[in-house]
């Protein structure tokens, strides 16, 4: 979330961003596999992390906390940074009912066909089209527009928490219904053969920026090795 214009600073992190704890996290627990002496550090930032980013209200994850170095402040903003904690990093942060508050809110507030939005629409601070000046087009960037590439850390989250352990290949069904054919429809729409870097949040979700972006058929390469293995091993 690098967008900046000027001196202003579209989406600041300052404090502890949720993904930044997701990756520290994760950083612990791989030390940990290679010098048990890791290990206590690693539980004690899980521990941590689930005291003070779970919201109470919504039993979601909040975006940051010690906003601006103020200790306890709070950003309750609904953006996908959040899933992190669940998906694209080897180790799951939440398991059982609070990864599914998180998929919950993730799914309700921020998925469309083409991947992710940045922040809610019930937000104030939504910008649902892409557009305009490049003031304008800054200031939407991540505060609503869709990027593709979210889609894979999300559906590796959906499929951690709804395939189990044992790999439903039900599962890996319902994914390429649900989250995979709008973006092989859109193979054809904006770069043949890509997947676009953004798309508007506002439906119909009109493509944006270049239409030729790595990361986003990326991810989707790396979603269809996930899908291969729960086929395989699946009933």
């Amino acid at each position: 979330m690098d967008a900046k214009v000027g001196d202003w600073v579209v989406t600041p992190r300052i404090g502890k961003p949720v993904e930044v704890q997701a990756l520290w996290i994760n950083a612990l627990c791989i030390a940990a596999t290679w010098n048990a002496q890791w290990q206590a550090s690693a539980n004690r930032a899980l521990q941590s992390f689930k005291k003070r980013f779970v919201d109470p209200l919504t039993q979601a994850l909040s975006d940051n906390v010690d906003v601006d170095f103020v200790d306890g402040a709070v950003d309750r903003s609904i953006r996908p940074n959040q899933i992190f904690a669940l998906g694209s990093l080897p180790f799951a942060l939440l398991e059982g009912e609070a990864a599914l508050a998180v998929l919950a809110q993730v799914e309700a507030q921020l998925l469309t066909p083409l991947g992710l939005r940045t922040l809610a629409p019930s937000d104030s601070a939504y910008r649902g089209h892409y557009g305009g000046t490049p003031l304008e087009r800054d200031g939407a960037y991540h505060q609503g527009t869709v990027w593709p590439w979210l889609l894979g850390p999300f559906v590796e989250a959906w499929l951690r928490v709804h395939g189990g352990a044992q790999r439903d290949a039900g599962a890996a069904a319902q994914v390429r219904t649900r989250f995979l054919a709008p973006l092989y429809a859109h193979l054809d729409h904006a770069g043949l053969d890509h997947l676009s870097e953004i798309a508007d949040g506002d439906a119909p979700h009109a493509p944006a920026g270049t239409p030729f972006q790595a990361w986003s058929p990326g991810e989707l390469l790396r979603v269809e090795r996930l899908l291969a293995e729960f086929e395989h091993i699946g009933p």
